[in-house]
């Protein structure tokens, strides 16, 4: 049985108060609506042909497959997978030693907290579009070390090299997630080249951009809120990596804009499932024939909420531009070319302080 938990980070106002720091509150415009739709229509997409031990399914499976990717990419930016070989032990180690990670002391999790320097550990203070979330993170990077650009600046030569953070006197997370990173990232392969299978690319045509990848995973907690009509645990954004894979737990607040009339929809928790959406990445590595979607997400004023997102990314060194067989005279690139590491480095700032203008955009880079 989990403990029950004190929130020491957020002041929690006794009945009948309302004292709430307003950095967490949302512009009207942006508040959570009290009348939530639920996503029946994103994709549940079943991969167990892809597990199959002796690759006994077809080439019509294989086809049939790639082409509810491909809808599902085109319509929605967004689908869940079943069936996707990830062993849930590895998943259930994870969940257990984030939920432990959570419930260790203020002072404790402090000694591991990341900063503008090293953006991988704990954070308690995280801005998205200059609001403040109701979370806290833990993150970590898949490749330890990893490099990346000593700064955000274009002209940057260079390179830093970050490592993880680990708290000493919880060893059962370390061991946990290092085991699970090695179980997700196989899914992230799979599912990049069914995306390049679907754009009519070779599958492996994609890959090499991950050669050195700067792939991090990200442990998230929700407390409860009391203003949960008024804040968001993440605000609306759009992810600047390849893809995302989300373990989310059986509580819910994911929400998708969806392209068709902009509603905000619910993403129903489905037991063992991945919520994969595609980032910015691919959408200007297909020029537009995918879209990285809004998302958000919810807090419960009852209940707290853990998800475990990995952010599946290339190389720092990787210059993002449309693939050159996707362009032609009919459709010329939409994008110019720009480096994955200073545009990361550059997203990255506005986690910490509040910024003048709004962080850097995959459309700030749109040929006109």
């Amino acid at each position: 049985m989990v403990q029950a938990r004190s929130y020491q980070f957020y002041h929690i106002p006794a009945m009948g108060e309302v004292a709430v720091d307003p950095a967490f509150i949302q512009e009207v415009e942006h508040r959570p609506q009290t009348n939530i739709t639920e996503a029946e229509g994103i994709p549940l997409i079943d991969l167990s042909v892809l597990n199959s031990p002796n690759s006994s399914f077809s080439d019509d499976h294989l086809a049939n497959l790639v082409s509810e990717i491909a809808d599902a990419c085109q319509k929605w930016g967004f689908f869940q997978v079943i069936n996707h070989g990830v062993p849930s032990e590895y998943r259930e180690k994870a969940e257990l030693a984030s939920r432990k990670f959570f419930d260790l002391p203020k002072e404790q999790k402090l000694k591991v907290r990341r900063d503008e320097v090293n953006p991988f550990g704990y954070y308690d203070t995280e801005l998205t579009k200059n609001v403040r979330d109701w979370k806290e993170v833990f993150d970590i990077s898949v490749e330890d070390p990893t490099v990346v650009p000593a700064s955000h600046e274009p002209d940057e030569k260079e390179l830093r090299v970050l490592t993880n953070q680990w708290p000493q006197n919880l060893p059962e997370l370390r061991e946990a997630f290092e085991l699970y990173a090695e179980q997700i990232l196989k899914l992230a392969f799979k599912l990049l080249e069914l995306i390049a299978l679907s754009l009519g690319l070779p599958k492996s045509r994609l890959n090499g951009f991950f050669k050195d990848h700067t792939s991090r995973i990200r442990q998230n907690h929700y407390p409860p809120c009391p203003i949960a009509d008024l804040a968001l645990g993440v605000g609306r954004h759009k992810d600047g990596g390849a893809l995302t894979l989300l373990a989310q737990d059986d509580v819910g607040g994911l929400q998708v804009k969806r392209k068709t009339d902009g509603e905000w929809i619910l993403v129903k928790p489905t037991p063992d499932a991945y919520i994969i959406n595609v980032g910015d990445i691919v959408q200007v590595w297909s020029n537009d024939k995918y879209e990285s979607v809004e998302h958000r997400v919810m807090v419960n004023s009852e209940k707290e909420r853990f998800s475990i997102p990995f952010f599946f990314n290339p190389a720092h060194y990787t210059w993002v531009e449309p693939l050159e067989e996707l362009i032609n005279e009919r459709n010329p690139a939409k994008y110019k070319a720009y480096n994955w590491g200073q545009f990361f480095l550059s997203r990255r700032r506005s986690n910490f302080k509040k910024l003048d203008v709004e962080n850097l955009q995959i459309y700030h880079f749109r040929i006109n």
